[in-house]
């Protein structure tokens, strides 16, 4: 009988996978252990600090016989920084996981595979991220401020000198921001910093929990000259942000040949900007709109894949619950030259309230859901009848489930499927789905 192991003790084991979070698996007599910063391949030693009645979570000790995929991550900063969690792990070691969870999740949750699996959309691997929500904090008892995302596992705001992810421009920026706050009559009542950046002009969005006075105005005016960048201050809701200075130039990005997308400064906008225009391109040639197709584009966002769709189709819509997001789409088809085009604003989770929109014919469909997918418009297919759906996913687990809905309930095929790295050394998995419609 084995003897019973006191919680700390350290053990060893053999890591067989890797956890949908990233931390290594082991199975101890029998039991499931999660252990952070362990990779398939190795035998490690370890040490349970958390024990469950399915399973255990363990830290890393040491690693006896290293994974072949193990790297040096290239941050200074990670294991505290709960920003990226797998920067331990090759590239190619890291889109191969995503892919056989995206895989995996599909035969276990939908009952399907893909006939084709897509080759995986790569993009830069460090230095891709134009939006991003750092915390700020003066900690008193350090008598300094911290700039950063949260410490892993943990509220606290890892102390930051660079981020390795954001664009180039900006990597310095959580060091540079503490440094500006220190010096702030308002250090304590400005608690976060979002940025935006697009792909002329980048902004901060400073939100303050108290009005700054005019030597603190000045101070982050001078900020933002020295670094070339436009600042808002928000000091309640989202209709709050407002510029510092009057006449600040839009921000804006490219997308398929030409296309300016206009956006806010708190607008959504995907994340990675090389993966969105690779994104944009691919949803575009899988949906191969001709001139006499009407397509519907579901949780349309500024019309960053409408309007790329309306230049190749007779028609299309797009469809958002946010009215600012709606307006904005307009005016972007309208900046365009975009003529066929029709924007609406609805509740995309209550089907049962839709405008007269929805009443109309579709022949191609292209979804782009948040993290709970889009379960509730699934039955609209039946009127809708496109020949093709394509599914952008930020959630492999809400996919595989519409994915079962519409091959199983709805009679379509998964023609292909694959992931797209859109934030590379983090677990996040991202992919892009065809669904044909029988013949």
């Amino acid at each position: 009988m084995a003897r019973e192991l006191k919680a700390g003790e350290v053990q060893e084991g053999d890591i067989v996978d890797l956890a949908h979070d990233g931390r290594g698996i082991a199975r101890v007599e029998g039991k499931t252990v999660f252990i952070d910063g362990a990779l398939p391949g190795e035998r490690v030693r370890f040490r349970i600090f958390k024990r469950r009645r399915q399973f255990d979570e363990a830290g890393l000790v040491d690693v006896l016989v290293a994974s072949p995929d193990r790297v040096v991550p290239a941050c200074a900063h990670f294991g505290v920084c709960g920003g990226c969690s797998l920067q331990h792990l090759s590239a190619a070691a890291q889109i191969a996981a995503k892919e056989r969870q995206l895989l995996d999740n599909l035969e276990r949750i939908g009952r399907v595979s893909p006939q084709r699996v897509l080759p995986p959309m790569r993009g830069p691997e460090w230095a891709y991220r134009r939006r991003a929500r750092l915390g700020v904090k003066y900690v008193h008892k350090k008598g300094r401020v911290l700039a950063g995302f949260r410490e892993r596992e943990k509220p606290y705001i890892a102390e930051l000198k660079r981020c390795e992810v954001l664009l180039e421009p900006l990597a310095d920026l959580p060091r540079d921001l503490a440094a500006l706050v220190e010096t702030l009559d308002i250090r304590e009542h400005l608690p976060q910093v979002e940025v935006a950046a697009g792909d002329a002009a980048t902004a901060l969005v400073l939100r303050v929990l108290r009005q700054p006075g005019s030597a603190d105005l000045q101070k982050i005016a001078d900020f933002g000259d020295a670094r070339g960048v436009q600042i808002f201050l928000q000091t309640g809701g989202l209709d709050t942000v407002a510029p510092l200075r009057p006449d600040l130039p839009s921000l804006s990005y490219a997308v398929d040949g030409g296309v300016i997308i206009e956006f806010g400064p708190v607008d959504f906008i995907q994340v990675n900007r090389d993966i969105n225009v690779s994104m944009v391109a691919a949803a575009v040639e899988m949906l191969e709109p001709t001139a006499d197709d009407a397509v519907l584009d579901l949780f349309c966002g500024l019309g960053n894949f409408t309007l790329p769709l309306s230049r190749r189709a007779r028609r299309a819509t797009g469809v958002e619950g946010d009215a600012a997001l709606i307006a904005k789409a307009r005016s972007n088809a309208e900046r365009n030259g975009i003529g066929n085009t029709s924007f609406f604003m609805e509740n995309l989770f209550e089907p049962t309230q839709f405008g007269p929109w929805a009443n109309e014919r579709f022949d191609l469909v292209l979804l782009d859901p948040p993290r709970a997918g889009a379960a509730e418009l699934l039955p609209r297919m039946a009127h809708w009848r496109p020949r093709r759906v394509v599914y952008i996913s930020c959630h492999p687990g809400s996919l595989a489930r519409d994915a079962e809905s519409l091959v199983h309930a709805y009679g379509f095929t998964l023609t292909r499927a694959g992931v797209m790295d859109m934030f590379p050394h983090t677990t996040h998995v991202e992919s892009i789905a065809v669904f044909e419609a029988p013949e």
